[in-house]
């Protein structure tokens, strides 16, 4: 199975157009203009905190940080499938 080319969104070639390698993909990054509307619960607002730091930073850097946030996210997911400390008898 062969691998798609990386082609830019509208699918043209920029080798074709006499274009260097790279060279449509070299724009300074954009605001992304992410608005964090807190949830209440600490750990979930905590990991998607992280989201809007992300303005203006190059995109090859995000896949870390969206990691790192799942990462947080399944984490406090899980949390929630375990036994509730309050549902504890008394000794």
């Amino acid at each position: 199975m062969s691998e798609a080319p990386d082609l830019p969104f509208d699918g043209t070639d920029p080798a074709a157009a006499g274009e260097p390698a790279g060279a449509r993909w070299e724009a300074e990054p954009q605001p992304l203009g992410v608005e964090f509307t807190p949830t209440g619960h600490p750990e979930v607002d905590a990991a998607l905190g992280r989201l809007p730091a992300l303005d203006g930073v190059p995109a090859s850097a995000h896949a870390a940080v969206y990691e790192d946030v799942h990462r947080s996210l399944t984490a406090t997911l899980t949390a929630l499938d375990g036994p509730d400390p309050q549902d504890d008898p008394p000794r």
